[in-house]
Order: structure tokens, then sequence, then C-alpha cells
């Protein structure tokens, strides 16, 4: 395994997006093209859509983190915010000739709870009042242990939250100091604690492995930590180390661990999940057996979208605040980064999408490819389809997978097997046509493992 792990662990996308986000365009990118899109993709997908809401504010820099995100203490900045975000949301509510379907709500950052309870409540209660909601509506939230509070988790649970999210990383206070980002146990189980006691159904801990400063040791004492607090779902992350992008990672490189030692804290992580009952769900994430996503992917429900694994398998995804994504299935749009400038576009009742990609037959040809071995393991494909695209596959980096036992193939599928699911993001790279062309657009993508 440590050979084959050393093998792949290259440079490759995580593919939250096929094309991959370096490709797509700003200067032919048109307003009008994804407007059009939006309203065709409504009626397309029966009125069902999830939304995405990003809240870039946080009160401290995590130097790790890869996210889109301010930093500030000033508590000003949180109703403009929250008013344009509704404003953006209108301007989508008027392209829909009708009422939408909202499937799944996720609050992401930043940092969610910088923002206070009221204005949360704002915004989720301002999405609401003109959506359909459903008994399968998600509605999620990302949290800070250290700024959640009570308040935060009753507002959104009156409003339908049942799913949160916080982030962990390692409760190592040397890592956490290293990377500025300070929780304690204590305030990770009362808030625990408390979500459960309130209702909420679904608590995911995000960790990290590969961080300054951690060793297999920290590892293993945040997962008996973690396994006592047993959160029904764990991301378990390689980080993603890419200063040229996040320049504040620069400041502890030398503290990195080793290639060989990061490989151990991967393998180490993962049985020590396993030992505790964790079961793996396609890639980075693992849930108890009893667990909704587990049971999606048991039955062939699991969905990937820019928010993580869901259960909710809708095609299109609406993105709101700076930075944040949509997808119609059929194209992308990102919106204005700038918090300045995102507001500007908005205040001028623009969209303020100012960078996409529309998708030719081939894209989502490797589109549906990747998502497949991503949620599923195993993809299939037509002979006319073949015919179509088939030059465009890696066929040597296939038949180099499957020579290490990694995938199974015949000629009209693919199927990863269990010494492959390691390796979901070197088997879809087999199905990225448009490779070259991302490695020319950005110098390097994170190391596979």
């Amino acid at each position: 395994m440590k050979d084959l792990l050393n093998k792949y662990n290259v440079p490759a996308p995580r593919y939250t997006s096929y094309p991959t986000v370096p490709l797509w365009d700003t200067a032919a990118w048109s307003q009008q093209a994804w407007q059009k899109r939006v309203t065709e993709a409504f009626w397309i997908n029966g009125r069902e859509l999830s939304l995405y809401i990003h809240l870039p504010y946080c009160e401290n820099l995590c130097t790790y983190c890869g996210c889109h995100k301010y930093i500030t203490k000033n508590h000003s900045v949180e109703a403009p915010y929250i008013s344009t975000v509704l404003q953006e949301w209108q301007m989508y509510l008027d392209l829909m000739p009708g009422k939408p379907i909202l499937k799944e709500l996720h609050l992401g950052g930043g940092t969610p709870t910088f923002f206070s309870p009221q204005e949360l409540g704002r915004l989720v209660a301002g999405i609401l009042k003109d959506c359909e909601t459903q008994s399968d509506t998600s509605i999620s939230l990302e949290g800070h242990p250290s700024n959640t509070t009570v308040e935060h988790l009753q507002t959104l649970y009156d409003l339908g939250a049942r799913r949160l999210s916080l982030g962990i990383q390692d409760f190592d206070p040397k890592v956490q100091q290293t990377i500025h980002r300070l929780q304690s146990k204590e305030e990770v189980a009362h808030i625990t604690q408390q979500a459960r006691k309130m209702g909420y159904t679904s608590i995911n801990y995000d960790l990290i492995y590969g961080l300054p400063r951690q060793s297999a040791a920290t590892i293993a004492a945040t997962i008996e930590a973690v396994g006592h607090l047993a959160p029904d779902r764990i991301a378990y992350y390689s980080y993603a180390h890419v200063p040229w992008m996040r320049p504040a990672q620069k400041s502890y490189e030398h503290l990195l661990p080793s290639q060989e030692e990061k490989l151990e804290m991967y393998l180490k992580g993962k049985e020590l999940l396993g030992m505790i009952g964790y079961e793996e769900i396609g890639m980075d994430h693992f849930s108890l057996s009893q667990e909704e996503l587990y049971l999606a992917q048991r039955e062939g429900r699991l969905h990937r979208n820019f928010m993580g694994y869901t259960t909710q398998s809708t095609q299109m995804a609406i993105g709101l605040g700076a930075s944040a994504i949509g997808d119609t299935w059929d194209a992308f749009a990102q919106n204005e980064k700038d918090i300045k400038v995102y507001q500007q576009l908005v205040n001028q009742d623009r969209l303020p999408v100012t960078k996409g990609h529309v998708h030719d037959e081939a894209d989502l040809f490797f589109r549906r490819q990747i998502l497949n071995i991503m949620c599923a393991g195993k993809t299939v494909w037509g002979p006319l389809e073949m015919d179509r695209h088939g030059l465009q596959i890696n066929w040597e980096l296939i038949d180099e997978l499957r020579c290490d036992g990694l995938i199974s193939v015949d000629d009209q599928s693919l199927t990863v097997t269990l010494l492959g699911r390691q390796f979901l993001r070197n088997i879809s790279m087999a199905f990225d046509a448009r490779l070259g062309e991302s490695k020319r657009a950005q110098p390097s993508f994170s190391q596979a493992i």
C-alpha cells in the first residue's frame, strides 16, 4: 500500500467540478447566457434546486485554510452583507417562472457563525419564504466551535436546520497554535451535546492530516477524542499546501511533515476510524453505518457537488454570496470574489457572476464519468460515446491503474476495486480530457494523498 501511495501521490484536482475552475472563462463569459440556463434548468429539474450561501467573514486567519474569506473583527459588515445576499436571491427568483422547491440549503464560509443568530435567522427566513420545502429538505451550517452558540443553533433549528459541521482539524494545542485555529475539546463537546439535545440529527467533524507539527501520534489522540463524542460523519481531508495561492502557508513550511510521515498519518487515521465504527464514503468522508450518507452510498443515491457529498441529487445549484459557485449541470458560474465589488454589482441590479463555463458534449460525458467514479466507484459508457470521446481518455493511465489492481475494466465499464478506493482522484484523471490545459492554467494542484 505504501508503495502505491507513493507512486500515485501526484498533484491532482479534487474534481469538485469538471472542467476544473482554472479553465473557466472570464473574457467570453456571458451573464445573459447564465440567466438563460438558470431559467431552462429550473423547468428541466422540476423546480428543484440546492442553494449554497457563502458567508466569507472570519475574525482570525486560519493559515491552513484555502477558502475565500475576509478577516475582520468589525461586525457592522453583517447586516449589509446579508441584505446583499437576499437581494441577489431575489434576482434569481425573477428568473424562475414558478416557486422553487428547495432540496438543500448550506451555509458555508468563511465562518457562518461569525454572523449573529439574528442575522443568520434573517437570511434563512428570507430564503425560505419564497421556497417550497419537503420532508427531506436538508438545511445545514458550518460552525467554528469557539464562536458557535446555543442561540445560533436554536435560531437555525427553529427554521429547519438539522445538520451541523464543525471544523476540528486536530486537537493538539501545538498544531492548533501553528495554524491559528484554536478550540478546546470541552468547547467541541459542549456544542455537540447542545446540538444533539436540541434535535440536530447529523453532526460532522472536519479533520485534516498533514498539518504543521502534526504526527501520527496527534492524529491518534485526536481520533480517540473524536470517538468519545461520536459525530455522525467525519471528513478526513489531506492538507492542501498551496503557498502560491495562500502565502500565509509559507510561514510554517519547515514544520510540515515529510511525505512519508503524511502517508503514515493517512493510513493510521483510516485504520483508527474503521476501528471505532466509521465506514468510508467516496473520497475523504466517513460515516456511522446507520447514517443517511452511508445508506445513500449503499443504495446508489450518493451525489457530489460543490458542497461535498450529499443525498440530494439535484442537478441545479445556485450559489449566493461573494465567490459562490452555481451549477445548472450544463454550465457553471462563479460570483465575484471581492466582497465590495460583489456588493456593488448586486446593488446595480446585476447578477455578480464574473466567471464560468458552458459545457460541450465532451465535457458532459467526462463530467458524468468522473461523478460516477467519485460517488458510485464505477462508471459505464455506450459504444457511440466511445466512438465520439474514446480518444480523449487516457488509456495508458487506465492500463497502469488496472495492472496495479486499482480498477477492473471491460469494453463498456470501469469499476474501482476495494484497493482502488484510496485513489479516486488518480482514477478520475484518466477521464480528464482537459488535464493538460489545467496544468498550464494553474502551477500545480495539491497532492492526491
